[in-house]
Order: C-alpha cells, then sequence, then structure tokens
C-alpha cells in the first residue's frame, strides 16, 4: 500500500496567532540558552550532569528537526532535514558511547556531527530562502556549525583534556541564531502585515 506525503501544516498556530516558524527559531533559543547556563554550572561541576547534557544536546536537535520535518509535509517531502534528523538521533546514541571510553571522543563524535549537520543546515536553508525570510541566518548558523565540528574534530585528535565547556560556545552561537532568526522573521511577518 503506497503512502501519502504529510500536507504541510499551517504556518499559524491555532488559537495563538503567532507564526510557526517564529515560535520554532524562539523556542530552539530558548532551549539552548538554558542548556548554556546549565553546562556553564552544573555540567562543569558534576560529570554525571556533562555527560546528560551532552546526550540531551543533539537529543533534543533531533526532536526539534523531526517535528519541523513533520510541520512541513512529512519525511518524503524533506529528505535533507529528515537525514538531519536521523543523523542528530545517531549521534546521540554514539555520544553515550563515545563518553564511556573518554571526552575526547566524545569530543571527536560531536564534531563530526557538527560538521555533518552545519552542511546539511546550509541546503535545507538554500531550498527554504524562496518560501522563507531569515534563511540566510541559518546559513551562516549552518557554516559556522561545520567550521567548529572541524574544529572539535582537530582538538580531539591533539588530545588534551576536554569536556563540556568546549562545546559551550557552539550551543551559545547556535543559540543567537535561532534568536536572531525569531526576530528577524516576527518583525519581516509584522511589516508585511502593515502593507
Amino acid at each position: 500500500m503506497k503512502t501519502r506525503a504529510l500536507e504541510p501544516l499551517s504556518d499559524i498556530i491555532p488559537e495563538t496567532g503567532i507564526e510557526w516558524r517564529v515560535f520554532y527559531y524562539f523556542t530552539r533559543a530558548a532551549v539552548s540558552f538554558i542548556w548554556v547556563g546549565a553546562a556553564v554550572t552544573t555540567g562543569s561541576l558534576l560529570p554525571f550532569a556533562a555527560a546528560v547534557l551532552t546526550i540531551f544536546y543533539p537529543a533534543w536537535d533531533a526532536a526539534a528537526s523531526f517535528l519541523d520535518v513533520y510541520r512541513h509535509g512529512g519525511m518524503v517531502r524533506n529528505p535533507v532535514q529528515s537525514t538531519n534528523a536521523i543523523l542528530s538521533l545517531l549521534t546521540t546514541v554514539a555520544i553515550a558511547i563515545a563518553l564511556a571510553v573518554s571526552m575526547n571522543w566524545m569530543l571527536a563524535v560531536f564534531g563530526l556531527w557538527a560538521t555533518m549537520s552545519g552542511s546539511l543546515q546550509i541546503i535545507v536553508a538554500v531550498r527554504r530562502r524562496t518560501s522563507y525570510s531569515a534563511q540566510w541566518l541559518m546559513i551562516l548558523s549552518g557554516a559556522q556549525s561545520a567550521i567548529a565540528g572541524a574544529f572539535f574534530l582537530k582538538q580531539a585528535m591533539l588530545g588534551g583534556i576536554h569536556g563540556i565547556n568546549d562545546i559551550v560556545p557552539y550551543a551559545a552561537f547556535g543559540a543567537f541564531y535561532f534568536l536572531m532568526s525569531g526576530i528577524w522573521l516576527m518583525f519581516s511577518g509584522a511589516r508585511r502585515r502593515q502593507h
């Protein structure tokens, strides 16, 4: 039996009047900022908390990406974003395994994921640039992710002592890009409604 792709859902969240993409970007920014705060405070002091937070990061990215795919018509219509979501899910498992070996292994896995995920994010943003504004910010975010991932891989190979604090700036920049994207879309939407 052939399955039919889901129809994209409305851009407006019912009963709120809030544009879905604005809500999505602000939610991702908020979770990332909270993650950064938890990593700097609790994660830097308690190894178990650091491990949980490190595993949570790609897990949350996977959940958010799958939700984004669902909102845009399903996996068939969004093969690149679907690949990114599956990659984040696999990375969650890989990081959990890597943490049992060493923090260097964790950083190497995280770096590989950041590079691949950033590259896929650029592709998604380029494909959506005609349908949604603020995609140039997502392209910048993807490029920064790919570059940071390559840096993490280099750090991991050089050895030394690594931990959750190595990826805090990466998460903070990601939160900033999502926040700016949400603000950009909110104001551009307000301008469209005025005209």
